[in-house]
């Protein structure tokens, strides 16, 4: 049996054709596409606020973020329960949510089989990869939830001028 502290969780969800998860310790929760009410002046990546049960949280699209193209749908009809969303994060104690294509499911990982990303990966840069697994016949790219964005930006997310 492998030893706990050699393995952690994923969140795993769809971004496009690719495949992320983050560490299950910085999700607080995963929750439908609700309205998302815009803020002025808020960087170009920032789709606005929502209300989650009388908390105000920044929503960030990463598609635009890291120019990510969606995923696309071939048939309406294929849309499921488990389409879209937001994963809402707690990072260094502010909630941010995130808005996903898919959600996956949630996957344990050996620490060992986790390795560098390579230094080109389609759109998000290797300083936001913790690192990449790889997984039946593809990838996943683990993100590091602490460089998402840095102390300036969380700023001005949380705070937006009006």
């Amino acid at each position: 049996m492998a030893d706990e502290n050699t393995q952690f969780q994923l969140v795993t969800f769809q971004l496009g054709e690719e495949l992320y998860g983050v560490d299950i310790m910085d999700v607080k929760e995963i929750v439908k596409v609700q309205n998302v009410r815009p803020i002025p002046n808020a960087p170009y990546y920032v789709e606005g606020i929502i209300n989650l049960r009388s908390e105000i949280i920044p929503i960030i699209n990463l598609h635009k973020r890291f120019h990510i193209q969606k995923m696309m749908v071939v048939d309406e009809d294929d849309l499921s329960e488990d389409e879209g969303g937001f994963i809402i994060l707690d990072i260094e104690g502010n909630r941010i949510g995130i808005i996903i294509d898919r959600i996956a499911r949630v996957v344990q990982v050996e620490k060992g089989d986790v390795k560098p990303p390579p230094q080109m990966l389609s759109g998000i840069g290797t300083e936001y990869i913790q690192g990449v697994v790889r997984q039946e016949s593809a990838y996943l790219i683990i993100l590091d939830t602490r460089r998402l964005f840095s102390a300036k930006e969380l700023q001005k997310i949380l705070t937006p001028q009006g």
